[in-house]
């Protein structure tokens, strides 16, 4: 029967086969041909990147006050208090006991007649005889070992601390997200003022057009339709102001939520044309820049976890070695609790276990960790897939909204021109007004086009900082 019992043991301790990642499918060594290599020096703080004074102080007022990084922050200090938990399990813990307890034995146990016969010897004290209710009074220390003989705990806490690298690293991806969205709605509202400006020199311009042509009605050189059409056009643009001014309000405000403060006023530059472009990346780059992502750090760090993991659920199937010992004073009457070494007490307990009848529930676990350990390492793969893609689109990005800004900026040039010489024409009878009415609202649509190429020039290069790393190291 013993040694029936020994074979089951031994089967017991069979390890799982164990579980490897697929191949990983690695970015090219080089990016495309166009393109030659940049230095991971090249990526540079924010506060170089962006010379505005006003953006840089809101951006490091965000990076302070900001609530999505508090939050961010308290999951960093949980991971850190995980992590060291990870650690303290591996060392043997020790515990300062006191117990109270009474308890009766039937007179017809073991315990109750030796209790009796006891008492009763003429060898035995009066001090030492056992009484019918019998307390027990103990103080001391309780420690206990778990021998970490194949690695289980070290893999567990292998895991806590690369989870809490990872919560680190999301830090990061969050402050650089935080740095990114800050500088979008700041160039945002510096658009929505340089539309607002032009929408108002073209109401002022309109006005005039507006007494003109009511001037020239009553003279019998114009009709009552031209007069209805170059109003209609006023409130047209009046109305597009109001909606200008609507969004600036909502603006400001997300820009205020951002900061972490209560809506107020944003200071800011007068004209998004006066900013320049920043030209820190303006180089090219080699895919070796992408371990600087936090987004790319984090998901190598939780795959590093999720591999733990694996090592630690694998190790469950092995025998495990405890010790547990303790130290103290006992008595059954507290007159004699402290006397040493005559109510001395110690114990001291090895155990080596063995998984039996739970083995499934280590086999689900073990299965449980591989499968999160092929979806990590598939979100790793999938992460920097994304970001050699990000970086590519927002390097062309950049190149292809410079030309297309460079045509725009040609063709509000050009219609300026046109209405200027369509206002010269209806003024001598040479044009109708119809004319003057198209030349005037094809130039408003391309001056606000043009604001727009503009600050998606600036979104660009916002992006290409962002899929680059923002800045880590």
């Amino acid at each position: 029967m013993l040694a029936l019992l020994l074979l089951w043991w031994l089967a017991s301790c069979k390890v799982a086969e164990k579980i490897s990642d697929p191949a990983l499918l690695k970015p090219p060594t080089s990016p495309q041909p166009t393109m030659d290599s940049l230095s991971m020096d090249a990526i540079v703080s924010w506060r170089t990147y962006f010379t505005d004074t006003c953006l840089n102080n809101y951006i490091n007022e965000a990076l302070t006050n900001n609530l999505d990084l508090k939050s961010a922050q308290q999951r960093v200090l949980m991971a850190t208090a995980h992590a060291r938990m990870a650690r303290q399990a591996m060392l043997p813990t020790l515990q300062a006991a006191t117990a109270v307890s009474q308890q009766r034995f039937g007179e017809y146990t073991m315990d109750g007649v030796g209790n009796f016969d006891t008492n009763f010897s003429e060898n035995v004290s009066t001090d030492r005889r056992i009484p019918e209710h019998l307390p027990d009074y103990y103080v001391g220390f309780q420690s206990s070992w778990e021998v970490d003989m194949w690695g289980k705990l070290k893999n567990r806490k292998r895991a806590a601390t690369a989870r809490l690298m990872a919560s680190e690293k999301a830090r990061h991806l969050a402050m650089t997200l935080v740095v990114s969205q800050v500088a979008a709605r700041y160039y945002r509202l510096l658009a929505l003022d340089d539309k607002l400006k032009i929408i108002r020199e073209n109401i002022q311009l309109q006005q005039v057009a507006v007494e003109l042509i009511i001037n020239q009605k009553e003279a019998g050189r114009a009709t009552e339709l031209a007069v209805k059409q170059f109003t209609a056009q006023l409130l047209n643009t009046q109305s597009l102001e109001r909606l200008i001014l609507q969004e600036i309000i909502k603006e400001e405000n997300e820009l205020n939520l951002l900061l972490g403060r209560y809506p107020q006023p944003i200071v800011r530059t007068p004209s998004l044309f006066e900013q320049r472009l920043p030209d820190a990346l303006s180089k090219t780059w080699s895919s070796q820049i992408l371990i600087q992502r936090p987004d790319v750090q984090a998901a190598e760090w939780q795959l590093a976890a999720a591999r733990a993991d694996v090592q630690a659920a694998r190790a469950a199937y092995l025998p495990s070695l405890t010790f547990q010992s303790g130290i103290g004073v006992q008595a059954f009457t507290t007159n004699v609790l402290f006397d040493v070494p005559t109510s001395l007490t110690y114990q001291m307990l090895g155990n080596l276990t063995a998984p039996l009848f739970n083995r499934y529930a280590i086999k689900g676990e073990y299965r449980r960790a591989g499968a999160a350990q092929l979806e990590a390492f598939y979100d790793y793969q999938q992460t920097i897939i994304r970001a050699y893609q990000e970086v590519l689109t927002q390097r062309q990005r950049i190149d292809n909204l410079g030309t297309a800004y460079q045509f725009k900026s040609k063709e509000v040039e050009a219609l300026l021109e046109g209405v200027a010489t369509a206002n010269d024409l209806f003024v001598t009878g040479f044009a109708s007004y119809l004319e003057v009415i198209t030349a005037q609202k094809s130039v408003l649509a391309a001056e606000l086009d043009a604001i727009d190429m503009r600050e998606q020039q600036f979104n660009a290069t916002i992006d290409l900082y962002r899929v680059l790393g923002g800045g880590w190291r």
